[in-house]
């Protein structure tokens, strides 16, 4: 089967949809990175609209009380375990911290969700190569 590469991702929290099971929803939860070190809280999920699939982690970190938090997209290829407090990511905070930045004005185009995969090291999931992830598991219609 072809793989989109214009799929269109939402937040979930905009989307109308949710997570079947509560225990599986993995926002609000603390992101640590491979060293244990913490990066923040998944603050929504990214999901691809025709799919239906969680296809990135939106962490907000700094800031104070939410106010200049910066939002950072990372796919969910890179979450390697999920427990009831916290998101574990294979990642670094040094490769997070020098991610692409986040643009409201350029998430919509498909051309930055393909370069925060590649910086990230992950075949994007429209491509041949995508795999679905094992974490989260996908919302489910309201």
């Amino acid at each position: 089967m072809p793989h989109d590469t214009t799929a269109i991702l939402v937040k979930l929290g905009d989307s109308g949809q949710t997570i079947a099971d509560a225990e599986h929803d993995v926002r609000g939860r603390r992101v640590l990175d491979v060293d244990g070190d913490d990066l923040g809280k998944v603050d929504d999920l990214l999901i691809d609209r025709d799919e239906h699939k969680v296809r990135f982690l939106r962490v907000e970190h700094g800031g104070i009380l939410g106010i200049g938090a910066t939002a950072t997209f990372l796919p969910v290829e890179a979450v390697s375990d999920v427990t009831d407090d916290t998101v574990r990511v294979d990642l670094t905070r040094e490769k997070i911290e020098q991610a692409p930045t986040y643009d409201p004005e350029v998430v919509e185009e498909t051309g930055y969700y393909e370069d925060v995969y590649w910086y990230y090291g992950y075949a994007p999931f429209f491509s041949p190569r995508g795999v679905a992830a094992p974490y989260p598991v996908p919302p489910t219609r309201r």
